[in-house]
């Protein structure tokens, strides 16, 4: 059975180790493919036009922002960061799942926009464990670090609004049990509709 892929969207607080769920995730299994999302920033040293970004000018983006070619977007410090549809869409209709990596706004946003899209929420065991990863990252102040932490009690009011929790406490069980959740969502009977009638109608033929 040829099977569309699943739109993925996943958040949780800087330091809860998305990023290298992530990676595990890609790094394992085959049938996943990380959104790469459109900017205005300028490239960074090593970055390529459509490995991390797809690098447009202001003018671009902002067509794609007028002829609704993208499925969120966000302005940071005079920058424009979206997700482009239409990459999107493509590999959807390829059979991959594809993960978008936003925060809770932008995640709000697409499943308003795709009501299908599955969030999922990257959390620590704790908060003592999210500030010590923090630490341990030894790139940040204790300022910035504080700044973190207020940002995650912040976030952690929406948590609710998300379909799972993904406690990041042991790196390859959270691993594990993100791709069984991936892969039970698929079994889900709304996303079944084509299976569903054609075995009605096989059994009323019978």
């Amino acid at each position: 059975m040829n099977r569309k892929g699943i739109l993925i969207v996943v958040s949780g607080f800087s330091g809860a180790g998305k990023g290298t769920v992530m990676k595990g995730l890609l790094g394992k299994y085959d049938n996943y493919a990380l959104s790469i999302s459109a900017t205005t920033r300028a490239p960074r040293e090593g970055e390529q036009h459509g490995r991390e970004y797809f690098f447009l000018s202001r003018e671009e983006f902002e067509k794609m922002i007028a002829k609704d070619e993208l499925i969120e977007y966000a302005k940071y410090v005079e920058n424009y960061y979206g997700t482009p549809k239409a990459y999107v869409e493509e590999q959807l209709n390829a059979g991959k799942d594809v993960i978008l990596e936003i925060e809770i706004q932008g995640a709000l946003k697409v499943k308003e926009k795709f009501p299908e899209t599955l969030l999922l929420f990257v959390t620590p065991p704790d908060a003592k464990t999210l500030r010590e990863r923090l630490i341990g990252r030894g790139t940040e102040t204790p300022e910035v670090i504080d700044m973190r932490m207020k940002r995650a009690a912040e976030e952690a009011e929406g948590m609710e609004q998300y379909d799972y929790l993904m406690i990041n406490d042991d790196l390859d069980t959270c691993i594990e049990e993100m791709h069984r959740i991936i892969q039970g969502e698929h079994r889900k009977s709304f996303r079944n509709v084509p299976f569903i009638e054609r075995i009605r109608e096989e059994l009323k033929e019978v």
